[in-house]
This record gives structure tokens, sequence and C-alpha cells, in this order.
């Protein structure tokens, strides 16, 4: 899939503010996420914030065969995605940990990982929609994924894991209803 300058900014948008019921498409894929430290309001804001920092990028930057600047990212996100950096923070160590568990790939280089989000760039197959928080330390994170049940998803869930994720089911595709339900309704 490739992503257009209108796909982006739309997708941008859901970043900042969870979009309205009726914008849905009829599916949905589910990545359902227990965070390693129980707070789901806090996972979600950091994986809002890495998405926003890297769409703004797809939506400003031009990709070519240079390095694209780096410090609108969360500096967790930027530790745990250098080879040889020092995280502080344990959830992102300990997220990153877990993907490497779940993973046969190794760990994700920043730059590798934000080069996903350039608009000509077919090997994304999803797009965010939204993460909600479902209960005591659970996140269901939505994407549209075109109604694809198997699609390129690792650059995901590298965020979703060291974001906190203890661990991570999905992707399961499900109607939008159950996101709106999820959501609050709206």
């Amino acid at each position: 899939m490739i992503h257009s300058e209108e796909t982006v900014a739309a997708e941008r948008d859901r970043v900042r503010q969870r979009p309205p019921a009726e914008s849905a498409p009829p599916v949905l894929a589910a990545f359902t996420v227990d965070v390693a430290d129980g707070v789901a309001e806090a996972y979600a804001r950091r994986v809002r914030d890495v998405l926003s920092a890297a769409l703004h990028l797809a939506c400003t930057a031009e990709f070519g065969d240079e390095d694209l600047p780096a410090d609108a990212f969360p500096g967790w996100f930027t530790a745990v995605s250098a080879r040889d950096g020092e995280v502080r923070e344990g959830f992102a160590r300990d997220g990153r940990a877990a993907y490497l568990r779940r993973s046969a790939e190794g760990p994700w280089d920043l730059q590798n990982w934000i080069y996903r989000f350039d608009p000509d760039e077919d090997s994304r197959g999803w797009e965010f929609w939204d993460a909600v928080p479902v209960g005591p330390g659970q996140v269901r994170v939505w994407v549209d994924s075109w109604g694809e049940s198997f699609f390129g998803s690792l650059d995901l869930l590298w965020l979703l894991y060291t974001a906190g994720a203890a661990h991570v089911e999905g992707p399961e595709v499900r109607r939008a209803g159950r996101w709106v339900s999820e959501a609050g309704g709206r």
C-alpha cells in the first residue's frame, strides 16, 4: 500500500485526536496490548507521541538517502532504537526484550523505522486509527489494514513493545463497531 499525502495527513489527525465514529472503515485490525506497568493512559500517550513525530516527518520531510531529523522523537524511543544506546526507561528496555523474544528479527534502527513512514514506501501495511484503554493495564491499538488480516506490522510491533508492552496479541480483524463501542461511541 502506498500512502498518499492526504492519507498520511488524516492518519496524523487521528494520532492527535480520536476520529469520529462515522469515519471508520467497515473493519479495522486490532492489537491487544498488556501494558507492563499497568498504566494504560500513559502507554497510549507514548505510542501517540512517537507516531506524531513519525507522521510529522512523513508530511514535511524529503525522504532521500540521508538521515532524517530525529529530534522530535521522545528520548526513550531514540535510545531504544539505537544499536548500543543506553536505555534508561525500564518500560522501553523490557519492551525491547519482549519484542526480541517474539520476533525472529533484530531490533529496529531508528532511521530504518522512520523510513517506513515515507509516503512512497509500500512496506507499511497499516495506518494508525486509535489507541483505547480497555481495562486495567490493557490497551487496544486499532489500525486500518484495508481489511487484510495479514500485513507487514513488525514496525508497529516494535513501537508497541518498546512503548511498554509486556505482551501483544494480534492483529485480529474486527468490525469497526467494536472500536466505536470501546472508544465510547464517539
